[in-house]
C-alpha cells in the first residue's frame, strides 16, 4: 500500500528498510542474550543506551551515535534466535515483496519504539531531508487488541510523517494529485487472492489515475461486497476460482443501478477500466 502510494505520487528515491522481531516468546529470549551482551560492555554505552539497557535493550540496536557502532555491529542478530514460525513468515513475506517488484533492504538493526509490534517492521527512508528522513514506518502488532481486552486479531498498520511527506513532496517539485474513478477489488478463495492482488499491481501500473482498494484482511464475499457497498468506489471488481480459472473478471456497478455487470477476460480489463475513468 504504502510502495503504491509513493508511485501514485510520483516519489522518488525512498528506500523500504524491513526486519522481523519474532513472537513476544522469542523476542524475549533474545532481549536477555542482548541484555547480557550489553551488560558486559557497559562501561560502552552512552547514557541513552545505558537507560535503556534493562528497559529495552532492543533500542540500542537503533542508536544514532556513531561511537557505539562497532559495539552494536558486534551484538547478536535477532535473526539467528527466531522461532521457526516467524523465520519462515518473513522468507514468505521478502518472497511477495519480489513477486510484486518492490525493493527493500533488510536492516536487521531496525525495531523500531513499540513492545507490542510482532514479527514485522519497517520504514520508508529517504536521504533528501538529512537527519529526520524517515517518511513512514510501521509493523504488524498481532497480540494489541488482545492486550486492549478484546479478541485476538491480526494487525497491521503505519503511521506517515505527514509534514517529512510534504516537505518531500515540494522538494521533488510534486503537486498534490486530483481525486480519481474509485475501484474496490472483491476476491473470494486464496488462489484468487494471490492472483488478485498480483493483478491490482498492475493494473495500478498500467492505470496511475485508477484508484483501486480492497480488503487486505480477506473475508467472507458477503462481507466484502458490504465493505464495496460502503466504500467511495463506482464499480467493485469480483474475483473467485472460477474467474480465476477461466481468466476472467466480473466488473459489477454499485452506484448506477440501471447498469449491468459484465464479465471480461483479464488481458481485456485494463482497456475497459481505461473507457471509464
Amino acid at each position: 500500500m504504502t510502495a503504491r502510494l509513493w508511485q501514485r505520487l510520483g516519489l522518488k528515491n525512498i528506500r523500504l528498510e524491513l526486519n522481523s522481531l519474532g513472537t513476544p516468546e522469542s523476542r524475549a529470549a533474545y532481549r536477555a542474550l542482548l541484555t547480557e551482551y550489553f551488560s558486559e560492555h557497559e562501561t560502552l554505552l552512552d547514557e541513552d543506551s545505558k537507560r535503556r539497557l534493562h528497559s529495552n535493550p532492543l533500542r540500542i540496536l537503533d542508536t544514532k551515535n556513531p561511537a557505539m557502532r562497532e559495539l552494536v555491529a558486534a551484538a547478536p542478530d535477532l535473526h539467528d534466535h527466531l522461532d521457526q514460525e516467524s523465520t519462515q513468515h518473513f522468507a514468505d513475506l521478502c518472497r511477495m515483496l519480489d513477486m510484486m517488484g518492490i525493493d527493500y533492504i533488510i536492516n536487521p538493526r531496525l525495531v523500531r519504539g513499540l513492545d507490542y509490534y510482532t514479527r514485522t517492521v519497517f520504514e520508508w527512508i529517504t536521504d533528501e531531508l538529512g537527519a529526520q528522513g524517515t517518511i513512514c514506518g510501521g509493523g504488524r502488532y498481532d497480540g494489541l487488541v488482545e492486550q486492549l481486552g478484546g479478541k485476538p486479531t491480526p494487525g497491521c498498520g503505519f503511521a506517515i510523517g505527514t509534514e517529512r511527506l510534504l516537505e518531500l513532496m515540494q522538494a521533488q517539485g510534486i503537486e498534490i494529485p486530483q481525486k480519481t474513478t474509485g475501484i474496490y477489488m472483491v476476491l473470494a478463495g486464496d488462489e484468487a487472492i494471490r492472483t488478485g492482488i498480483t493483478l491490482a499491481e498492475k493494473l495500478r501500473t498500467t492505470l496511475p489515475k485508477l484508484h483501486l482498494l480492497m480488503n487486505a484482511g480477506g473475508g467472507s464475499f458477503k462481507s466484502q461486497m458490504k465493505r464495496a457497498d460502503k466504500s467511495t468506489a463506482a464499480y467493485a471488481l469480483i474475483m473467485g476460482e472460477d474467474e480465476v480459472r477461466n481468466k476472467q473478471i466480473t466488473l459489477k456497478p454499485l452506484r448506477d443501478k440501471d447498469s449491468q455487470q459484465q464479465t471480461i477476460a483479464i488481458d481485456k480489463l485494463a482497456e475497459k477500466l481505461q473507457s471509464i475513468l
